[in-house]
């Protein structure tokens, strides 16, 4: 039987904040952002909120030969916010372009895991490959530079 492309968001819908989505066909998947969200009222103590990546850490050992890879659009902290978090818990590789790469860079200093870490720098219009799928950087209009 054929594998499905599964198409998972763990936050960000429904929802401002915490974009994180997994793309996953057969054995291989990558995830799209990586932010976090901004606390309410209603959670008072909570300085940040990071989404739940339980269905990563349960599938990362089940399927050998998994690739994972982080792909990130832009420099808000709605997509970058939780990229220290996960990293802390799954290491993995970023791609980002180069204005998200530095912000994000900055971010990893800050929780010394920035020598720890693999980040790619891309520009619009490269196309890439994580494990069976292809990525391409398309340039967007948004209210920050650099975002894909």
């Amino acid at each position: 039987m054929a594998s499905k492309l599964k198409i998972i968001p763990l936050g960000g819908l429904g929802e401002i904040g915490k974009n994180l989505t997994v793309y996953e066909y057969g054995k291989d998947m990558f995830l799209v952002d990586c932010g976090m969200g901004f606390p309410d009222q209603d959670l008072y103590g909570v300085d940040l909120v990071i989404p739940d990546i339980t269905y990563l850490k349960d599938n990362i050992d089940k399927v050998k030969g998994f690739f994972i890879g982080m792909v990130i659009t832009h420099g808000h902290e709605d997509h970058i916010g939780a990229i220290p978090y996960v990293l802390k818990q799954l290491d993995m590789p970023i791609y980002a372009t180069p204005l998200t790469a530095a912000i994000i860079e900055l971010k990893l200093e800050e929780h010394d895991l920035l020598y720890n870490t693999q980040i790619f720098t891309k520009k619009a219009g490269d196309v890439f490959r994580l494990g069976c799928f292809s990525v391409e950087f398309i340039a967007v209009n948004h209210s920050i530079a650099d975002a894909v």
